[in-house]
């Protein structure tokens, strides 16, 4: 999650619908160009329209903004990744439009500001990396000096019997807050998890088999990252669990640093022990407020942090509908749990406008 939206909702603060809203909106122009503060407040509450299926009002109070004279074009871009929300949220007749919003973007400048922009949904970002690899613009090639860029793959589920179907998308939601705690710390550069997805299905299109370690480093080679982290899970019965993680160096596969974790199959502590470890032996300095946003992130409770998982999981099925449902469900069992509320806002005009 973005450090500006992990610091609106501290653990034990909910995160009403326009605050998150509007924290979005800053963020997607809080990378490179600083948008004007009445664009990303009109852009926060167009979006807070489309949240509550308002579809007309939000594209009312939208398009005008592109008539604004003193538009930049982190500006314009803002207002194309709301617009383009907007029209994927009122039915399939509307899709085709908005990935041309896309399209507009693409052609103001991919890399101009920090996308795909944090509220679109799976459709969309998909959509994105689609347009960006029709024109060779995956990948942005200016990085900051001194940025370590770090790629996260799904991690594995090595467990047994019924624990092997159980455990499938709690992986998925190990992987997705690996990769959210990650974000957190400073000094890194993270590819999103579903760009090196996206990738590999592309690569994968070419040869037969599962994804195997090698291809996912070829993968992340592509997308510019210098470390590949994999991880896995493993329970072999209800009170024995094992959590492992290691950092490859991509440029040469050599391993850089492992970490694990056994005992009781209490997979979320494990995975945030996991980050703070695997990061000091990356030499990775996490501050006093790195240490902050990393107690903030993540379920506070197990039962939501697998309801999120299986989330996740039903969004790689594109089942929007049921996805909404566990994270709202992952919500209402735990409010203090940012990445569920954000998602349960990201999907909830998908799922009751279907």
């Amino acid at each position: 999650m973005n450090k500006t939206l992990q610091k609106l909702a501290p653990r034990g603060g909910a995160v009403p619908g326009l605050l998150m809203s509007l924290a979005l909106a800053l963020a997607l122009a809080g990378g490179r160009v600083e948008a004007a503060p009445s664009v990303a407040e009109d852009v926060a509450r167009a979006l807070t329209l489309n949240a509550e299926l308002e579809f007309d009002r939000a594209l009312a109070l939208a398009r005008p903004l592109l008539e604004r004279k003193d538009l930049t074009d982190a500006d314009r871009i803002a207002v194309y990744s709301a617009l383009s929300t907007i029209h994927y949220s009122m039915g399939k007749k509307h899709h085709a439009e908005a990935f041309s919003f896309l399209e507009k973007i693409r052609e103001l400048g991919p890399c101009l500001i920090d996308l795909p922009a944090e509220f679109w949904n799976k459709s969309l970002r998909e959509q994105w990396y689609r347009t960006l690899q029709a024109k060779q613009q995956l990948t942005c090639v200016e990085t900051e000096a001194g940025l370590r860029t770090v790629a996260i793959m799904e991690f594995d589920n090595y467990s047994t019997g019924k624990y092997q179907d159980e455990l499938g998308f709690v992986a998925k939601g190990l992987s997705d807050f690996f990769e959210s705690d990650f974000r957190q710390l400073d000094g890194l550069q993270v590819v999103e998890r579903d760009k090196l997805e996206f990738v590999l299905k592309e690569i994968m299109l070419t040869k037969e088999g599962l994804v195997d370690e090698a291809t996912a480093v070829r993968a992340g080679k592509l997308l510019g990252a210098q470390i590949m982290i994999f991880g896995s899970i493993m329970q072999l019965d209800a009170k024995n669990a094992r959590m492992l993680v290691k950092a490859v160096k991509v440029e040469t596969s050599e391993i850089l640093a492992t970490a694990e974790r056994g005992g009781k199959p209490e997979f979320f502590g494990m995975q945030k022990e996991l980050v703070s470890e695997l990061a000091k032996k990356l030499e990775i300095v996490i501050n006093p407020q790195a240490e902050q946003r990393l107690d903030a992130s993540g379920p506070a409770n197990a039962d939501a942090g697998t309801l999120y998982s299986r989330g996740l999981d039903a969004l790689d099925r594109y089942e929007y509908a049921d996805a909404y449902e566990f994270f709202k469900r992952a919500w209402e069992l735990d409010q203090t749990f940012a990445e569920a509320k954000a998602k349960m806002d990201i999907y909830r005009p998908l799922a009751l406008s279907s």
